[in-house]
């Protein structure tokens, strides 16, 4: 089966321009692709699925879902949690990409941590591995794991991006109940 064609657009901001690259749902709504800090479609569309990967894509001045990424460098660092992403690989990536949705902003996890939270808390490198073939970077939280030592560990993007992100949601992050 042929993939749909695909739209992108690009924002400004903060660590840089944003592209993100979408497709439309069974709902006929958009559905996320893949997303990164660049203005370059061609540095995304590589890291897509090859079953997903769309045969042409078509720049638009904006797309919805730029919205909720607005929303998110306004502080609203929860905005980016319902926005649809569509990913594909085996079972264990596909499950760890839904767990790291579940990492809460402000509370980074380690890779250790994130492997057991996947339920394989051997599967350190597992859970690396998820983190860096992520393609929906922002929408898919992978910047919100660190390495065991505490320190930023790697990010397909650069860890300047990945500090200023985690800076910002330790800034914004809802305060839990008590």
């Amino acid at each position: 089966m042929t993939p749909p064609p695909a739209r992108y657009a690009t924002a400004a901001t903060p660590p840089g321009p944003f592209t993100v690259v979408v497709t439309t749902g069974p709902d006929g709504g958009d559905v996320v692709l893949a997303s990164g800090w660049t203005d370059d479609v061609g540095a995304l569309l590589p890291v897509v699925h090859r079953s997903l990967r769309p045969n042409w894509v078509e720049h638009v001045d904006r797309l919805p879902v730029l919205d909720a990424v607005d929303a998110f460098f306004a502080g609203d660092v929860t905005a980016i949690d319902d926005v649809p992403v569509r990913q594909r690989s085996g079972p264990f990536l596909e499950d760890a990409w839904e767990v790291l949705r579940t990492v809460p902003a402000g509370e980074p996890d380690t890779y250790a941590a994130f492997a057991a939270r996947c339920g394989r808390p051997a599967a350190v490198r597992a859970a690396a591995n998820a983190c860096a073939r992520n393609a929906a970077a922002l929408f898919v939280p992978c910047h919100r794991v660190l390495g065991s030592g505490g320190g930023l560990g790697g990010f397909r993007w650069g860890t300047a991006v990945k500090a200023q992100l985690l800076e910002h949601e330790a800034r914004h992050a809802p305060v839990a109940a008590a």
